[in-house]
């Protein structure tokens, strides 16, 4: 090989590697509580028609198992859980950047089902026979659901037909198919139902507030791509397209 050419393979394995490093450097890598799907899906649509350079890789599921994902160092650079408590375990390991964190929405807590039967409060699920929820230990929409039957005094009652799903989408789908009467989910996930009908909401004085929070870990925390994208889910067009869904703002 003469001199010439060496230096253009050189050169030629210094542009790849550039071109690879930028390409890198325009993934995100997201972890979303499983009910945001759509939401997420069309902002990140959205955000990307504007910046073509940004890749988002996108991981949702219950909390408890994000946050353990990021704990066990899975790829996060911004997390969206569907409770509190998941995002200040990670900010108490110092796996977030406290600073970035922020309420991205809310929602509400309610059961849907296909069943015939006339269920229209709390006090009516023990005459129903499989009713699906959220394994309270991952699944924040199950915590919420165990701590509203416990306080409505029907948890006794109940043990025996619960059903755990993975997720509250999981629940859903059940509802759906008709193998359970019916679930706790949340309001904008009984929106999007097409079998299930909304048979009722949970009274909020039951469970506590479901709240959003979203953090930057401290990986993401180094990329300016990864902080304009936290400041683009706090701007009027993200609670435009929350306000679609079905979420709250306040």
């Amino acid at each position: 090989m003469t001199q010439a050419m060496k230096k253009i393979a050189v050169l030629g394995f210094a542009l790849m590697m550039m071109m690879a490093t930028t390409a890198m450097a325009g993934e995100l890598n997201l972890s979303v509580a499983a009910s945001l799907k759509e939401v997420i899906n069309d902002l990140t649509a959205s955000y990307t028609a504007k910046h073509s350079g940004t890749v988002f890789l996108k991981n949702f599921g219950p909390s408890g198992t994000l946050a353990g994902q990021i704990e066990n160092g899975g790829p996060a650079d911004l997390i969206i859980s569907a409770n509190t408590e998941w995002v200040d375990y990670l900010n108490n390991k110092k796996l977030v950047d406290a600073s970035s964190i922020k309420t991205f929405t809310y929602n509400t807590l309610v059961f849907a089902g296909t069943t015939s039967k006339k269920v229209t409060s709390m006090k009516d699920l023990p005459t129903l026979e499989k009713i699906a929820i959220g394994s309270p230990k991952s699944v924040p929409a199950g915590e919420y659901a165990m701590a509203a039957m416990t306080k409505a005094g029907v948890a006794t009652k109940l043990t025996s037909k619960l059903v755990m799903a993975k997720d509250v989408r999981e629940c859903l789908m059940y509802a759906e198919m008709g193998e359970v009467d019916g679930a706790f989910v949340y309001k904008t996930d009984a929106l999007q139902a097409q079998k299930s009908k909304l048979l009722f909401t949970v009274p909020q004085e039951l469970y506590p507030r479901v709240v959003y929070p979203m953090a930057v870990t401290i990986k993401g925390a180094k990329s300016e791509e990864v902080k304009a994208f936290h400041a683009f889910l706090q701007s009027d067009e993200a609670k435009s397209v929350l306000s679609k869904y079905g979420f709250a703002q306040k």
